[in-house]
């Protein structure tokens, strides 16, 4: 079997220049953005319905990515391709929506029907073209111009920097739209529930323990009574509770090493426990919770969490994190 060239200067050079190319076209495509950014801005804000996103071939899979972006950022939208639309799936796109249509020739024929739909049910049609003098750029309410730049291909002909230059206009009008709506990362978690993303963006109250499961004691319970406490909740703590529901102190079982003695079941779990404890909000990012744990020389692995005036509200592990994914 051959053994593989791991230093191939030719192929570093290659991707230099692919790189250097597509680089380029998206520096000129920030310098020729106008007025038409924020009209299409407006028009897809605007849309009581979704932003349908087409294209063809590779402007397609760069289509179907925007939807997507659209969609997890708080604008409703959705792909279809222009091929099955002019088979029955126009029906897909009804009054409210806007239409937004990627083709980089700007005469792709396949959008022919899509376009004559969206201009014969008043829809807003929002064009991305490299050509002002196309078929799509004349049919559209707005044009976003893609400026003149090489393909990354050496023979110039695979769509390389001007599906570049696509995905990111795409990605500016995402960003652009989440700004203007006030998309917040709350909103953001909705639709990403799932995978390491959701896992970081979990609010606090969504992993800590409440209730019957909470390890709580009065300051004047004797220590042999929390001791029992303790064992059954098993989470190697005590929180210390004031008859108002206030958090006023906890004991660790590094608390109850340094109080180590004869008298100390018979001791009041006032006297052993550490005052001002370190605490977290329930609405707080579970990754401030981990970030607090770790905080400080002595890691912990559990905190307490408390509203605005100290009230116990929950507790939450590092093994929660864990298991949520954040740790």
């Amino acid at each position: 079997m051959p053994q593989l060239a791991l230093d191939r200067p030719d192929d570093l050079a290659a991707a230099g220049a692919v790189l250097a190319l597509e680089a380029a076209g998206l520096r000129a495509l920030a310098a020729s953005l106008d007025e038409s950014f924020p009209r299409a801005v407006e028009l897809m804000l605007g849309a009581s319905g979704r932003v349908v996103v087409s294209g063809m071939g590779k402007s397609g899979h760069v289509a179907r990515k925007i939807a997507a972006t659209l969609a997890s950022t708080g604008t409703p939208a959705l792909f279809v391709h222009p091929g099955e639309a002019s088979h029955g799936d126009l029906g897909m796109i009804v009054a409210g929506d806007a239409v937004l249509a990627l083709s980089n020739s700007g005469e792709t024929a396949e959008l022919a029907d899509l376009v004559a739909h969206a201009r014969r049910f008043a829809l807003p049609l929002i064009a991305i073209t490299a050509r002002a003098g196309s078929a799509l750029a004349k049919a559209a309410d707005v044009v976003l111009m893609l400026p003149g730049a090489a393909e990354a291909c050496p023979m110039g002909l695979a769509p390389t920097t001007s599906t570049t230059m696509q995905m990111a206009l795409g990605d500016a009008l995402a960003v652009a739209l989440l700004k203007r709506r006030g998309f917040t990362a709350s909103d953001f978690h909705q639709f990403h529930p799932g995978g390491k993303l959701g896992a970081r963006l979990l609010r606090v109250r969504e992993v800590m323990h409440t209730g019957e499961a909470l390890p709580l004691a009065r300051p004047e319970m004797a220590m042999d009574r929390a001791l029992l406490v303790m064992t059954e909740k098993s989470f190697g703590c005590l929180g210390v509770v004031a008859t108002s529901g206030r958090l006023v102190g906890v004991i660790t079982d590094g608390d109850l090493r340094r109080a180590m003695g004869p008298d100390l079941l018979s001791r009041r779990v006032g006297e052993v426990m550490t005052r001002n404890p370190r605490t977290i909000r329930p609405d707080a990012l579970a990754a401030e919770a981990l970030h607090e744990m770790n905080a400080g020389s002595r890691p912990i692995t559990t905190l307490f969490v408390v509203d605005e005036e100290k009230e116990l509200l929950g507790l939450v592990h590092v093994h929660d994190l864990l298991r949520a994914g954040i740790a």
